[in-house]
């Protein structure tokens, strides 16, 4: 990179690190990724906190002869389909593998680990079956998943009908994932990476685009930009989880044939992934820089040379800059173009702390001169922009209230179980003018757009409808922005921590009992209200802190509990719980007893 100035990390670092004091980011965190649970098909857990969902696909996979019951609906619609999940899960495990100390200090690592695993376990049974439910059929129904009536027909690639991109991606989700489970579930871990594997090798010998097998994919998520940097997407996970040199040559040796040293990306997305290889290889250069990695191929420096260019197209420094609203935002396209503003501000976040953890001056091809795109990105989607509009559901006081969402928009079923018709959902529930019935906290919809105008309405899937992928990316950024840097170096290997919460695991089954009562009753104007009393017992031999309790079905106030967001934590006079010792609340409705259970807490010495 002769003839690019140098520039001092320690200032490129302050520069980037610039961020709002104002927000909340462990809420929006913590929201963002219970999100992920307003999404899951399949039986849902006995902890599940979204409680306006119920078990939905059931039969998926049944007419196929195999099971499918599981994994994520990918936006407001109720089909799975295969490439944004699998890139889901490779973006949030991506996240945690970085931050997962961050997320860890904010309590929220066993949820994330929940959300990988949860797509995980998906996809190792999908393995070769990825791809459930008709987006033309679905589209033409407005269902909640619960009552779907569409069809839930899967579809497969096999060597006679390959998809290089499918499995490209599925099996860089499996290898990203298998890193973060290699601590807390090794034998787990080993199963990832054995499928990710195969699932790489079965990709690059039998080359495709899977919308050419698949072909009802072509109009929801067609393979618009080929199969090659999936190829070397999958080529870079497999080799940073295994570290085996088979991997990076691979890289190395098809970066010109593939395009990872030839695009100059000014976008990161479920479709578009070189800026990510890209981004993944110049970790391998900068590690070399500080001795903590062999002397890299030549070819990765070009690696990184298309990285920064990337960079620097984002923060306006390029030469193909990525055009901006006057309010500040990234925009790429009208439809959903939060994706690649999460995306790019996750892009930019973790290269800047590689760069910060190697300590010395490296070549950077521009000059981060204003205010960091990443953080400034986020913040802008939490509501610092010209409407005021936090554009992550549930977040701040102004958010999207009419969200393209079939079960957001849709009565819960817990509510009124009779089943809504296809057409019903249009006609009643699709067209009303009032705000969804279920808020879907923590979704980033697709926000404004080009001139940061925006239109609440459930009509404008442009604007309204959100996607998994829109969240995935920002779960790293979040707890970066929450956790701070911490003095992590981001170039050494390291095991992501086990959780204070283990995953899979219901927490109140672990730590602690809870027991309620009916105290006394009353009638009043012909109603009858209860007292309820209820006690949270420490079971453990630990002390609790950072207790968090889901309360669902109170319609009354309650005394004793200090009221956090969704959840309620310990009252003001009390910090912690002794294990052993038990405190109390209580609360009055015209109803049954709510339902408590614990979502979170931490357990210290």
């Amino acid at each position: 990179m002769s003839g690019v100035a140098a520039l001092s990390l320690s200032l490129i670092f302050t520069l980037l690190m610039v961020a709002s004091a104002e927000h909340d980011y462990g809420q929006a965190l913590s929201k963002s990724i219970l999100f992920f649970e307003a999404q899951r098909s399949g039986y849902l857990p006995a902890d599940q906190r979204v409680d306006w969902r119920g078990n939905s696909g059931l039969h998926d996979g049944m007419a196929n002869g195999v099971d499918l019951v599981g994994g994520y609906y990918d936006a407001g619609d109720n089909v799975k389909f295969g490439l944004p999940m699998a890139f889901t899960v490779t973006m949030i495990a991506w996240g945690v593998a970085e931050y997962g100390r961050q997320m860890e200090t904010s309590g929220e690592l066993g949820h994330a680990m929940e959300a990988i695993k949860w797509g995980t376990d998906y996809l190792l049974k999908a393995h070769p079956q990825p791809f459930v439910g008709d987006g033309n059929t679905d589209h033409h129904c407005w269902q909640r998943p619960e009552d779907m009536t569409t069809s839930r027909l899967a579809y497969r690639i096999d060597a006679n009908r390959p998809g290089s991109d499918l499995a490209g991606e599925t099996a860089a989700a499996m290898a990203a994932a298998s890193m973060v489970f290699l601590r807390s579930n090794p034998a787990y871990s080993r199963r990832l990476l054995s499928h990710a594997r195969q699932l790489f090798e079965f990709a690059d010998k039998y080359r495709g685009k899977y919308d050419h097998s698949i072909l009802v994919a072509q109009n929801y998520y067609g393979s618009f930009s080929g199969y090659e940097y999936e190829l070397l997407w999958a080529a870079a996970w497999l080799y940073h989880s295994t570290q085996e040199q088979q991997y990076l040559d691979y890289i190395a040796s098809n970066g010109d044939a593939l395009g990872g040293t030839e695009w100059d990306a000014t976008e990161f997305g479920w479709d578009v992934k070189y800026a990510g290889v890209q981004v993944l290889a110049a970790k391998v250069t900068i590690r070399s820089l500080i001795g903590r990695a062999a002397q890299p191929a030549p070819v990765l420096e070009r690696y990184q040379q298309k990285a920064e260019s990337f960079m620097c197209s984002c923060i306006g420094r390029g030469t193909n800059n990525v055009q901006r609203t006057p309010g500040g935002l990234l925009f790429h396209q009208s439809w959903n173009n939060l994706q690649f503003v999460t995306g790019a501000a996750f892009l930019l976040t973790v290269y800047s702390d590689y760069l910060s953890s190697a300590g010395r001056t490296i070549p950077l091809l521009c000059f981060a001169y204003r205010a960091p795109v990443d953080f400034a990105q986020v913040d802008y989607i939490l509501g610092d922009n010209p409407r005021g509009t936090s554009y992550m559901v549930g977040y701040g006081d102004t958010f999207p209230r009419k969200v393209h969402h079939r079960g957001s928009s849709i009565v819960s079923i817990k509510v009124s179980p009779a089943t809504v018709s296809c057409r019903e959902g249009y006609d009643t529930w699709f067209a009303r003018k009032q705000s969804n019935p279920n808020v879907l906290v923590g979704a980033i919809v697709g926000g404004p757009d080009a001139d940061d105008n925006f239109v609440d309405e459930r009509y404008n899937y442009d604007q309204t409808e959100p996607t998994t992928y829109n969240n995935a990316p920002i779960l790293g950024v979040l707890a970066r922005l929450h956790g701070g840097h911490g003095g992590y170096n981001q170039l050494l290997s390291g095991a992501v921590p086990l959780p204070s919460m283990p995953v899979g695991r219901k927490p109140s089954s672990q730590a602690f009992a809870i027991e309620q009562r009916q105290t006394t009753s009353w009638n009043y104007r012909g109603k009858t209200y209860y007292r309820y009393a209820a006690v949270v017992t420490n079971k453990s031999a630990r002390t609790a802190v950072e207790l968090k309790l889901s309360v669902s079905q109170l319609y009354g106030p309650i005394w004793g509990l200090a009221n956090s967001g969704d959840k309620y934590t310990f009252p003001e006079w009390l910090s912690s719980l002794p294990g052993g010792e038990s405190f109390d609340f209580v609360y009055i409705q015209a109803a049954p007893p709510a339902v408590v259970t614990v979502a979170g807490y931490k357990l210290i010495q």
